[in-house]
């Protein structure tokens, strides 16, 4: 393709990029299709000859699109949000045009700087300390995996330059709460930890929050057996309830163990944007890493996590490596980044935050953050004024956990299985999207208000949408 064939089908795609955000909200929320539809109507041979631009359009129409769950719909309330704003859209499509090579600063010494300067940014305008220092990884998944092994390292003294966990007198124990995301565990085991050495600590039955006297307990209990306490991952904003552990507390009991903090808050971070929510992260400043995801709530385009960390010349010691061909004069003057988590090469993703900020600015961004606060709040007020309605959690940022009880109904199976069955029935009308989720051992239904096109229109009618589903599965 040469660079003006690629400008005529560039303007179509866009063409077909605007359109289809614009007609989102007249799709089904919830893809439609069933298993395998999608390989079916894409496979065959593959292509030795170029095809026409315009039959690739149409099955990006016609196939793609009908396979994918509308994320950007007003009638999104699922997981939680995932906006890519067009912003930021165009910042991608600017990073994918310049190809940068990310593996060193003389590799691609803008990709390096720019990283620098967004993440600096991200810092001042959630109020952190100058203390930390951040990069840009895909996901908070990733983030909290090199945060682990940060942690692992420091509490065995660097044991990678000698046998390694497996050489270790003392197993290394891990604590999170049971209502941590499931990346904790995941990095728990990658990290080599081992599932016998993650302690799942016990939440407040009101706040969902980490019980901090269950961990001093837990980890007390850890030491007088033989073992040493190596981290402690607290959660900001958990998946299920937006929980908001205590961070200060945790800190305390972590440091007399020398334990490692990470804080997990990679939907919640957003709400740091805000002034009048950061009291919901204090003593975050006190810990050792803190992630969070600007591609979810803030709206920077998939995949953009930032993982900011004090000490970052254990994070170096840790990943570095300096094979020859990677040596340039440079060294020791610049920040190199592959020597900050566990990939070589790097996409260019701090242009997508660049290009979201300066078009958008930072308060556009406040300002829906705040409408959808007000909404989940005037949702849960709607939802309080109904008998046979129930809050289920704390309503601490744009989440609202709902539980309906039908008249005479009390066996707590059975309550269960009707909070799954109005959520399906919420999503096969195509209207909207929820999630049915358990949170200590009990069913209920998530709404997650944060799709960038929902406004409180929208969420009125999804309450209505909640009763008349319940209707039809318990008339």
């Amino acid at each position: 393709m040469t660079p003006e064939e690629f400008r005529a089908a560039a303007h179509e795609l866009v063409d077909w990029i605007a359109d289809y955000r614009a007609s989102v909200g007249e799709r089904p929320v919830r893809s439609e299709v069933t298993p395998d539809w999608v390989r079916a109507a894409l496979d065959g041979p593959p292509p030795e000859d170029p095809e026409d631009f315009a039959s690739v359009v149409r099955d990006l129409s016609d196939v793609i699109v009908p396979g994918v769950t509308q994320t950007h719909s007003p009638g999104y309330y699922a997981w939680f949000p995932s906006n890519a704003s067009l912003e930021s859209v165009l910042g991608d499509m600017a990073s994918s045009g310049v190809a940068a090579l990310g593996i060193t600063w003389q590799s691609a010494p803008a990709l390096t700087e720019m990283e620098q300067v967004v993440t600096d940014w991200l810092r001042e305008l959630c109020g952190l300390s100058t203390e930390w220092h951040g990069a840009i990884h895909d996901t908070a998944s990733t983030a909290c995996l090199v945060a682990l092994l940060a942690a692992r390292e420091r509490a065995t003294g660097l044991s990678e330059d000698r046998g390694g966990l497996q050489a270790e007198q003392l197993p290394v124990t891990v604590y999170a709460s049971s209502q941590a995301h499931s990346s904790v565990t995941k990095g728990v085991l990658l990290a080599g930890f081992g599932r016998d050495n993650l302690r799942v600590v016990p939440v407040d039955p009101v706040t969902y929050a980490m019980d901090v006297d269950a961990l001093r307990r837990m980890m007390a209990e850890d030491v007088a057996g033989g073992r040493r306490p190596g981290a402690v991952v607290a959660s900001l904003g958990t998946t299920g309830t937006t929980a908001f552990d205590d961070v200060t507390a945790i800190v305390d009991v972590a440091r007399t163990h020398g334990a490692w903090v990470h804080v997990d808050a990679a939907m919640a971070g957003s709400a740091m944007l805000l002034p009048e929510c950061r009291e919901l992260f204090r003593g975050v400043d006190g810990a050792d890493s803190f992630g969070w995801n600007p591609h979810k709530w803030m709206g920077t385009i998939l995949d953009c996590s930032l993982l900011y960390v004090r000490d970052v010349e254990l994070l170096i010691r840790v990943f570095s490596t300096n094979p020859s061909y990677l040596r340039s004069t440079a060294d020791g003057e610049v920040t190199q980044y592959k020597d900050w988590g566990i990939p070589l090469g790097r996409r260019f993703r701090a242009m997508k935050l660049w290009f979201h900020l300066r078009l958008a600015g930072a308060e556009a961004i406040r300002q829906r953050l705040r409408r959808d606060l007000a909404n989940a709040q005037w949702l849960a007020r709607a939802v309080q004024a109904e008998s046979d309605w129930e809050v289920c959690a704390p309503v601490a940022l744009q989440t609202v956990c709902l539980r309906h009880h039908p008249p005479g109904v009390t066996d707590p199976a059975a309550l269960d299985a009707h909070q799954q069955a109005w959520a399906e029935a919420i999503n096969a009308t195509g209207r909207a999207f929820v999630t049915p989720a358990q949170v200590e051992g009990r069913w209920l239904v998530r709404v997650s208000i944060g799709a960038e096109a929902t406004e409180l229109d929208d969420v009125a009618a999804l309450w209505a949408l909640c009763r008349e589903s319940v209707r039809a599965v318990n008339p």
